[in-house]
């Protein structure tokens, strides 16, 4: 027995709307309706539903998971490079924000040891 798009979107703790966005983009396929009653998803289109869930709390954009989807199954250097790819965009971030910690800790740090509180160092910095 299938689930309602309703169960579906409960069991994958995801909007409706959502699964009716990815059914547009073609990363799950729409079930036909049947002549009377709803349309049934199987389980597999559940299973799939969080798959894109994991991959997007790992930082994949769905354009990513789409072609994830595509290359699941046999192509696991092709899938290793993605995963490489996004390791390198994540691993830049990281870098970035720590960039961004050392600065924000030094600017408030002569914030704290400034006298002259008519002053900001921080808007002084961000004015140069």
């Amino acid at each position: 027995m299938g689930l309602t798009i309703g169960q579906l979107a409960k069991k994958a703790e995801i909007n409706l709307e959502t699964i009716r966005y990815y059914e547009r983009r073609g990363i799950i396929e729409r079930p036909d309706k049947p002549a009377t009653g709803y349309r049934q998803y199987s389980n597999d289109v559940l299973q799939r539903l969080l798959f894109i869930k994991r991959a997007k709390a790992l930082g994949f954009n769905l354009d990513e998971i789409q072609n994830l989807l595509l290359l699941a199954v046999g192509h696991c250097t092709e899938i290793q490079s993605l995963a490489e790819q996004k390791l390198d965009q994540v691993q830049y971030k990281i870098r970035d924000l720590q960039r961004l910690e050392d600065v924000l800790a030094d600017l408030v740090r002569q914030c704290n040891a400034s006298a002259d509180k008519a002053h900001c160092p921080i808007v002084d910095a961000l004015l140069r």
